[in-house]
């Protein structure tokens, strides 16, 4: 069996499993956030009643993210709402923006850029659940959020699913899954100086096409995987649902071990695992094996993740706007790489910076690079950094979210989706690519290879795992 397969055949309380057949499957840890959490609970209560309980209060993790920090009313009350069902129902992982449970509402007299949230806030879901210790080899892991994918990069089965599965899972615990087929992407080599790991899923998806594996579950081996972060596995793990992917999944290793048992530790949610390789011999619906240390900075053109081209070709593509930050973007190491190229220099157009969760603000503002913290860096290279950590103008929002395309810009940026309308204007042009890539576009006012601009910073690394 494949690793997908394998992993939904324990969680089936199976010994085999086939492509194509429908499992009844234990679930491990169920994520919601602002935008589902409502809509699931809703169905939960029409379906289950108004007095039932959920299946397991501590196997359940909501994780307010995306309309954060707006004035929104409606906004504000889906918050609103999840904050009463975890004090109804008892739920132990509740990341609430304040830490007193009080009607929170953002405050724009204090402005977008300090931080107005409370200890317990996490940010990002999708980086916050590894970052809490909730992501674990061998586990069925579900969100309300496509990008739930993320967590295969931990050797789990990760998908998002919608709020009447997700509705179903908080009042049994289990879900209905076809097994998919498996394409397999055996990586060889290593990158190279200015490429990372968006560059590859960018180009595994131009190369399959971005529905080109729909329903089917991607598989990353080979020996270019242990020179990968987890951080570069949870950027190509996240981008599968942008080929119509399942999930996509990595077996977990020593790294990954270390990973999540520094998280647990520290956060508490220790709990036993187990590490499930594909078998020799497994059956692939195909097979694709990807020299590392041949890609190039590579973009994703308007108007889907799909329409891929070298960043070295695009330099007649003039842009207004670059922003960093997402699930897929925000990350410690994606902030670093951004610094790398533009310190000491100053952007050309408007630089939007959202870090992905609290614990990455306080990174930046320690992590150094020549002397100066990256968070200096960035603010000295004219990036508007702010400290509210969260989803912000990744899928656009309220008017009055930070970063949001207002108008029909042209805005190139690190986030994983490019469809209109994505990041707000339905006119407005998005162009995805590496943090590097996007350093050097901000730096020029047009897409830009970022080998222009890297000399031995091109190697610099902020590993995750060192920020535990």
């Amino acid at each position: 069996m494949t690793l997908t397969e394998k992993l939904l055949a324990r969680a089936a309380d199976r010994t085999r499993v086939e492509p194509g057949e429908t499992v009844l499957a234990r679930v491990d840890v169920l994520m919601t956030h602002d935008v589902c959490g409502p809509g699931t609970i809703g169905v939960f209560k029409r379906e289950f009643g108004a007095d039932a309980r959920v299946w397991d209060a501590d196997r359940i993790v909501i994780i307010p993210d995306h309309y954060i920090f707006t004035t929104d009313l409606l906004a504000n009350r889906n918050v609103d709402v999840l904050r009463a069902f975890v004090k109804e129902q008892g739920i132990r992982y509740f990341y609430d923006v304040v830490d007193d449970g009080s009607a929170w509402r953002f405050d724009p007299a204090r402005g977008p850029l300090h931080a107005q949230y409370g200890r317990q806030y996490a940010g990002v879901c999708h980086i916050a659940l590894p970052e809490r210790g909730h992501t674990r080899p061998g586990e069925i892991l579900l969100g309300t959020d496509s990008h739930t994918c993320t967590a295969g990069a931990f050797g789990q089965f990760a998908t998002g699913i919608g709020n009447t599965d997700a509705a179903f899972v908080l009042g049994t615990g289990r879900i209905l899954l076809r097994v998919p087929v498996t394409r397999r992407f055996r990586l060889t080599g290593a990158l190279q100086p200015g490429v990372m790991a968006k560059d590859l899923i960018l180009h595994i998806i131009g190369e399959i096409g971005f529905d080109g594996a729909t329903y089917q579950a991607l598989e990353f081996d080979g020996d270019g995987v242990p020179g990968l972060t987890m951080e570069d596995r949870m950027t190509i793990a996240n981008m599968a649902i942008e080929c119509g992917g399942k999930n996509g999944v990595f077996a977990a290793d020593d790294v990954t071990r270390a990973f999540v048992d520094a998280r647990m530790r520290k956060h508490g949610t220790t709990r036993p695992y187990e590490c499930l390789t594909a078998d020799p011999g497994a059956a692939y619906y195909s097979e694709m094996t990807i020299d590392l240390s041949t890609l190039e900075p590579t973009v994703a053109r308007h108007p889907d993740p799909g329409n891929r081209a070298r960043a070295a070709d695009c330099g007649g593509i003039r842009l207004d706007r670059a922003y960093i930050g997402s699930c897929t973007g925000g990350k410690l190491s994606d902030f670093a790489a951004f610094a790398a190229v533009v310190r000491d220099r100053t952007v050309a157009i408007n630089t939007f910076g959202v870090p992905a969760t609290p614990q990455i603000v306080r990174q930046l503002q320690i992590r150094t690079l020549g002397g100066r913290t990256l968070w200096d860096i960035l603010l000295a290279a004219g990036v508007r950094m702010t400290e509210n950590a969260g989803c912000a103008a990744c899928l656009g929002g309220p008017a009055d979210t930070f970063g949001r395309l207002n108008e029909p810009l042209h805005c190139i940026s690190t986030t994983n989706r490019n469809f209109p309308g994505r990041m707000g204007h339905s006119e407005g042009r998005v162009y995805l690519a590496s943090p590097f890539t996007v350093a050097a576009s901000a730096l020029t006012g047009r897409i830009t290879d970022p080998r222009d601009f890297l000399g031995a910073d091109a190697l610099v690394a902020v590993a995750m795992e060192d920020a535990a």
